[in-house]
């Protein structure tokens, strides 16, 4: 039997027709630019996170970085950040010239500590990132307390949690503003890249939507120095189909995670903790295993596909490396960075795929 980490295409196929009716849409409107399906996409998304204010951008990165520069960060500036997670949360604040500074996360969730949050704030802190790695909300109750007591911005990289909820609430209304990824792996996923800043301030909002369009409001009035991070009108009439399919997607994916928690319960490997005030949406679903590598080998030679996110922690890679740090100086990212690895999760996986994956593990560990 053959597993694949994930079919994208059998994914996109499943909505066939009305993608291809939104393609057309847009085709024969003349209109590909800010029009009427970005209009569309942003009063449906920020219904979906129960929020007040979407903006259309051009990715994920572009976000976070829209959102760093509406709340005034830059040079001198120091912004919080996980010590695991991928190198685009890290990027976007250094595009604009702050410093970002790495946090260890809890092992077991592996989402940023908020006890170690509060040790590194200096008086050059201006925000902290959070991000809800593999789906999985952080601790937001203490992570507030936190910032409220020293007055930080709270910016949700959200990439890879659309539709996740903390206490009930929807990832993109838990801090001051979300960045979202339509890369299209994420659980919403577009022919191409896009993305989208959510919040409830109107500020922070039309800020982000003035820099992402050359600084404009009125075409060739330029009220600031901007940036061209649009959405692409096309891929907004997309994600409006994919959206509409979102929340059975997402209960597709918790049925896969609920068989491999059931399934690997006793096996030599650890499987990711579940707060309980948390609804992951399992974007992935990651376990740590020692012998990673020979692991994944003896699964791929059993048909079934496995990803690593992510080899190399930040602070490790050449980009940092002029922040000096050095092996060992973030043990637990190392640790988790070392030992993760992530099984098929997909929508379209069916039981036997997955009960597939279970039988294999339990016979290479």
């Amino acid at each position: 039997m053959k597993v694949p980490f994930l079919d994208l295409k059998a994914i996109n196929m499943a909505h066939q027709q009305p993608l291809k009716e939104a393609f057309d849409r847009v085709l024969n409107s003349g209109w590909y630019v800010l029009g009427q399906e970005v209009k569309a996409f942003e009063q449906e998304f920020s219904a979906y996170c129960k929020a007040d204010h979407c903006v259309g951008v051009s990715n994920g990165l572009d976000a976070l970085h829209l959102i760093l520069k509406a709340m005034d960060i830059g040079p001198g500036d120091e912004v919080l950040v996980p010590s695991n997670t991928y190198i685009a949360t890290w990027l976007a604040i250094s595009y604009t010239g702050a410093t970002p500074v790495p946090v260890e996360p809890v092992e077991a969730t592996y989402n940023i500590d908020p006890n170690a949050i509060e040790k590194a704030i200096t008086s050059r802190t201006k925000a902290v990132m959070v991000v809800h790695l593999y789906g999985q909300p952080a601790d937001m109750d203490p992570i507030r307390r936190v910032c409220n007591a020293h007055n930080l911005y709270i910016i949700e990289d959200a990439a890879q949690a659309h539709g996740a909820a903390y206490q009930g609430t929807p990832v993109g209304v838990l801090g001051d503003a979300a960045a979202f990824s339509f890369y299209p792996g994420k659980n919403l996923g577009a022919l191409g890249d896009a993305g989208a800043v959510v919040t409830n301030n109107i500020d922070i909002a039309e800020k982000v939507r003035v820099l992402s369009n050359y600084g404009s409001r009125v075409k060739y009035h330029n009220e600031i120095r901007g940036y061209n991070c649009r959405l692409d009108e096309l891929q907004a009439a997309l994600l409006r189909v994919r959206l509409k399919g979102l929340n059975e997607e997402t209960s597709q994916r918790r049925q896969v995670a609920r068989t491999y928690i059931e399934g690997l319960k006793d096996a030599s490997l650890i499987l990711p903790e579940v707060l309980d005030s948390v609804d992951p949406v399992w974007h992935l679903f990651v376990v740590r295993v020692e012998h990673r590598d020979e692991v994944q080998r003896k699964l791929s030679d059993h048909g079934i596909g496995t990803l690593i996110h992510y080899p190399i922690p930040p602070h490790l890679q050449p980009a940092y490396s002029d922040l000096g740090f050095q092996k060992g100086h973030f043990p637990i990212s190392e640790r988790i960075h070392d030992t993760v690895l992530s099984l098929p999760m997909s929508p379209t996986l069916d039981a036997d795929q997955v009960n597939y994956v279970v039988d294999t593990l339990h016979k290479v560990l």
